[in-house]
């Protein structure tokens, strides 16, 4: 069943009215300087899955795509910190992830070739000269932590960078040696204070002005979803009572299936309310399977990112992706954008794994847009990149509810 491919014609015969909308709205909000948002596409729904603000994963773009993202990040931070030349970048302390780093190598790369100094490091990794990526070594800058006017301060190499581009998504708190730096994303958007739910709950009302403008039903471009809270999953009482929502919801979503005709069977993701990197999920087809859980499986669950604890779940409907490689290997669309729109698309191909499975497992592969030969590209520029962008403007909306002003200049 492929509703939404059916409808292209029509999401293009709105191009102009959507390009129009989109303006309007992202001179509303503060537009994230980069971001990432994996999509799936039944051919019936396509939707925003996952969406980070401090993306990792820049090494798999296209080389081909390099000139507009440098030129998209030269816009950004010329428009929003116009006496801006040094970019310093902040990262994660993945020092045995060579592709970690290599993203991080191509982030450098880009921002050097918009013009502008780039250095990278961070206290944590003050005592490592350089990391071992996937091409090259990357070279680390000396950085350290210093008190100006009382407040715990960053520099590099003895002096202050204009700015300073986080690609940590701060899980465990905020690092020190922020306080008195112009700092992007804010680290306000760190997963030790955002929630998947506060996106989903902003990008619903994107979702449903933009389909009325198309003439289209809100269903097909948004996944379904609940928060499930204070949900202490070793203990019993806590299983039984999100056992009970999961079922309500597997058949609220089975109705909506009957109704339009999908013969499939429904699945629900598990997933921690905040973090990334694919941990803290799990797919279920019926709450009897969380009354189940080995204490192994219980464990992985409410395993996140430096062990911060999960007690809150997001529970989002599965979408399986009808995009296949020429062997049958699953596939699914990850989007990179800078300042807003879709600037990149690779493809995140598994052979392990089901239509419906978590496709971000270690036995995961690449492919960008050029080495897929277009395969998966049919929808790229056209639904792909719509709810994409609506995503970033939704994080756009979020960084609002902590006290960000949008940029008054003209996109």
């Amino acid at each position: 069943m492929n509703v939404v491919h059916e409808l292209t014609s029509l999401l293009e015969s709105k191009r102009q009215e959507i390009t129009d909308w989109m303006n309007a709205k992202r001179l509303e909000v503060p537009l994230p300087i980069y971001g990432s948002v994996d999509i799936r596409d039944s051919g019936w729904k396509i939707g925003v899955v996952d969406a980070n603000h401090f993306p990792a994963g820049f090494n798999n773009v296209a080389e081909e795509d390099k000139p507009l993202l440098a030129s998209l990040l030269k816009n950004h931070i010329t428009r929003e910190y116009n006496e801006c030349y040094w970019v310093h970048l902040y990262p994660e302390s993945h020092t045995r992830n060579q592709g970690y780093i290599e993203n991080l190598s191509t982030l450098q790369e880009l921002l050097i070739l918009a013009g502008f100094k780039c250095t990278v490091g961070s206290p944590a990794l003050a005592e490592i000269g350089s990391l071992a990526g996937l091409s090259k070594p990357l070279k680390l800058n000396e950085v350290e932590e210093r008190m100006v006017d009382e407040v715990d301060t960053l520099f590099v190499d003895g002096e202050q960078p204009d700015l300073i581009l986080l690609n940590n998504d701060l899980t465990t708190g905020i690092v020190g040696g922020l306080g008195n730096q112009i700092v992007s994303p804010p680290a306000s958007m760190g997963w030790h204070r955002r929630r998947k739910s506060q996106h989903y709950e902003v990008l619903q009302a994107y979702i449903d002005e933009i389909s009325e403008l198309i003439g289209i039903e809100p269903w097909h471009l948004m996944p379904d979803w609940f928060v499930s809270k204070d949900k202490c999953l070793d203990k019993e009482a806590c299983r039984i009572e999100l056992s009970a929502e999961v079922d309500a919801f597997l058949d609220k979503i089975q109705s909506k299936y009957d109704e339009i005709g999908i013969e499939r069977e429904p699945v629900v993701f598990i997933k921690n309310d905040r973090g990334t990197y694919g941990l803290g999920i799990m797919a279920v087809k019926s709450g009897s399977e969380l009354l189940k859980l080995s204490n192994r499986k219980m464990n992985k669950l409410m395993y996140s990112k430096g062990g911060a604890d999960v007690e809150n779940f997001l529970i989002q409907e599965g979408i399986p992706t009808s995009l296949n490689t020429e062997s049958g290997a699953p596939v699914e669309p990850v989007v990179y954008l800078i300042d807003g729109q879709a600037a990149s698309w690779f493809y995140r191909v598994n052979p392990s794994k089901s239509d419906i499975d978590n496709l971000n497992s270690p036995s995961a592969r690449f492919e960008s847009f050029s080495e897929s030969g277009g395969l998966f590209g049919a929808h790229a520029h056209g639904w792909h990149a719509l709810v994409a962008e609506l995503s970033m403007l939704a994080m756009g909306k979020e960084l609002l509810a902590y006290g960000h002003e949008p940029t008054v200049s003209p996109k």
